[in-house]
């Protein structure tokens, strides 16, 4: 369609610190800053749309005013804050735990279209919450309270990483989206690192929402580990917002994300004798030690939920392509993921876009076959558990902090 044209966009990026070292995000890395963000993206990720999670702490919004104020950044029509190539739309990730209900605490995404939006979002959110300026703190609110108030104020809600074990609606809170939030007043899903769009869709009660997938990044190199592709007037929130409703041509055009297997909750897992459990299975005892202490993996939840023996693909949701982040490749070490970014292009051209020959020029033929078997589906994976990831041959597992 004439005047669109497509975007990658990356939509939960947290901020470990302010720009003064004060910190936001306990478990993400101290050199995540807003400015950092902003420039990883535009300059070595091509990320063009980028959901920065934590602008309702002061201590950012004060180093957002700051780059406003220099010009090093400016607001957009539309709503969102430009750094160069990319535009920012400030969210914020908020838990909430209902109060006299069963079930555990779930995570929720808060998208607003300019600063001034998200300081009244904060202004909110302080006194019913202990510490504002720290991420995804607990609200004294319900969720359908919380979601009323942000659609008040023109913003978006999306269910955060919503299959997982660990703050996922329905990995840990609920049956049903409606449990807890009017369905009406949800703007999209994000699926989390652990599942896919065929995975969703063995549940009916997701055909109506476009899914999402995210980073959930917790150091700038994780960046666009997933995203999607969006196709947009311009980079703006109120163009995603015209995409998540599928309006005047903007739409979700693909879902870019790590295979299943890859991410770290999707197996079962026994924390007493640190097992995961075979693809699928969670039965009420670990088979290896027979402990009852077990975390359901995103695999066994989604098939009790499942209303669908098989998946089913609504119209319009936009296909799913597998995407294997450079740092999963063996061989692709922090020196070699700078020598593609720095001869070949960004790292979403190098996995999807660059032709094997300029990337065997770089990085040899070896790891230019993998990224080209890792486009076509070909890799062999080892599914990740228990907050480790999964791997690509015989890699050894890396065990972080952050909860996607």
């Amino acid at each position: 369609m004439s005047g669109l044209r497509p975007c990658f966009a990356d939509m939960h990026v947290h901020i470990g610190s302010s720009g003064d070292g004060r910190p936001v995000k306990i478990s993400a890395s101290r050199g995540l800053t807003f400015q950092a963000i902003a420039e990883e993206a535009s300059e070595r990720k091509g990320i063009a749309l980028l959901g920065v999670i934590d602008c309702h702490s002061p201590a950012v919004q004060a180093d957002i005013g700051r780059l406003l104020d220099t010009g090093e950044m400016s607001e957009v029509q539309g709503g969102g804050i430009r750094y160069r190539d990319t535009v920012i739309v400030p969210g914020a990730e908020i838990e909430v735990r209902e109060p006299g209900w069963g079930g555990g605490p779930y995570h929720v995404l808060a998208y607003l279209p300019s600063l001034a939006a998200m300081k009244e979002w904060t202004a909110w959110m302080s006194p019913r919450m202990k510490n504002v300026a720290l991420s995804s703190q607990r609200i004294r609110a319900t969720g359908r309270e919380l979601q009323q108030e942000l659609l008040d104020r023109g913003g978006l809600l999306v269910p955060a990483h919503v299959f997982t074990p660990h703050r996922g609606l329905l990995g840990c809170s609920a049956d049903r989206l409606s449990d807890r939030l009017d369905p009406d007043g949800i703007a999209a899903v994000e699926l989390g690192l652990s599942a896919d769009s065929a995975m969703a869709g063995r549940l009916s009660q997701l055909d109506r929402y476009p899914v999402l997938t995210n980073s959930d990044a917790h150091s700038t190199g994780m960046i666009g580990r997933e995203c999607n592709e969006l196709l947009l007037g311009e980079p703006s929130f109120a163009e995603f917002a015209l995409a998540l409703r599928g309006q005047d041509g903007r739409r979700v055009t693909a879902n870019l994300g790590l295979h299943p297997k890859l991410g770290k909750y999707h197996a079962s897992y026994c924390p007493s004798c640190r097992s995961p459990l075979p693809d699928g299975e969670a039965g009420a005892v670990c088979p290896a030690c027979g402990s009852a202490r077990l975390v359901t993996g995103v695999d066994a939840r989604i098939s009790r939920l499942a209303d669908r023996d098989e998946p089913f693909w609504p119209a319009g949701r936009p296909p799913y392509r597998h995407q294997v982040p450079l740092h999963f490749f063996p061989g692709v070490g922090p020196k070699m993921r700078e020598r593609l970014l720095r001869e070949v292009g960004t790292e979403m051209d190098v996995l999807h876009r660059i032709d094997r020959e300029r990337i065997a020029a770089a990085a040899g033929d070896r790891i230019a076959e993998a990224i080209l078997d890792a486009r076509a589906g070909r890799l062999e994976l080892t599914a990740g558990s228990g907050g480790t990831y999964g791997r690509i041959g015989g890699r050894e597992k890396t065990r972080t902090d952050d909860r996607a």
